[in-house]
């Protein structure tokens, strides 16, 4: 299967570049507006070097594969509209254009718990601890909490325009993830060590234990999102599904049923095993 994967070395694309790149079943071409050296651990790769506004580019890099995965974005909730326009409202479109034109089937898109970070936000701490009742899934209102998560609502419904009324693509998958993080941090206590590494708070804090409580809700691991990204790939029957991107965790707010249901996913990890950071 050929996939073409953009915004690629961040968080969510070194996941799947370490999990999915050497499997014989898929040949990734990558595309990223810069390259890294062939000595850096993500050096070496099939990468075309452009922006996501560069509409001619991405069709061009978007010939004759069989899937799309959009992961090119502004990333950050306190970006102002200056900020996320280009790369998450233009970016969005150019990605579908190119799936359109060049008739990719498959597009799967790196969406954001921020489209439901309303909910959130309402509702924390509280919400980070075993005993919150509540469950958001993919029939609840969306509620973006920045123009970020507002970007990511936009561009779920115009993924849900070009699959419902156009030949191309086929197929749209939108991925709510949580919290991917880098390997050094992939685990519940990351962004809480994180936290205490950039001087930002102290362990044995508050700041710091809710932390800690909201990643063992919140967290993804690098290799439950990379199954769900093949998930979507391998997947036959969805014409447009929206499912959250987060592990198997006991106190996560985030609705899983839907993707195990629909996609097949079954993510192995719990943010509830871990007691400690690893040493």
């Amino acid at each position: 299967m050929d996939v073409l994967m953009t915004g690629v070395y961040g968080r969510c694309g070194t996941a799947v570049i370490d999990h999915l790149h050497d499997n014989p079943d898929y040949d990734f071409t990558y595309y990223n507006r810069s390259d890294r050296p062939d000595d850096h651990p993500y050096g070496g790769l099939d990468t075309v070097v452009a922006d996501i506004s560069d509409r001619t580019a991405l069709e061009s890099a978007s010939q004759d594969q069989d899937a799309l995965v959009h992961m090119a974005a502004y990333p950050y909730t306190d970006g102002d509209w200056a900020d996320i326009f280009e790369p998450n409202i233009v970016g969005m479109y150019n990605a579908l254009e190119a799936a359109r034109k060049q008739e990719v089937e498959t597009f799967v898109f790196i969406s954001s718990n921020h489209v439901m970070g309303l909910y959130e936000l309402d509702n924390a701490p509280e919400i980070y601890y075993p005993d919150n009742e509540l469950v958001v899934d993919h029939t609840d209102p969306v509620r973006p909490d920045s123009f970020y998560g507002a970007s990511k609502a936009f561009g779920e419904s115009l993924g849900r325009y070009y699959v419902e009324q156009y030949d191309y693509p086929t197929q749209f998958y939108a991925l709510r993830v949580c919290s991917v993080r880098m390997p050094e941090y992939d685990h519940p206590y990351g962004d809480a060590e994180k936290g205490v590494a950039d001087g930002e708070f102290e362990r044995e804090s508050e700041e710091y234990d809710h932390a800690v409580a909201r990643m063992k809700a919140m967290w993804q691991s690098r290799s439950d999102f990379a199954q769900q990204i093949e998930c979507c790939l391998t997947d036959d029957s969805v014409e447009f599904g929206i499912f959250s991107g987060v592990s198997d965790n006991h106190r996560r707010w985030f609705d899983l049923e839907h993707a195990r249901a629909r996609i097949g996913y079954d993510p192995q990890d719990d943010g509830e095993e871990w007691d400690h950071p690893p040493e």
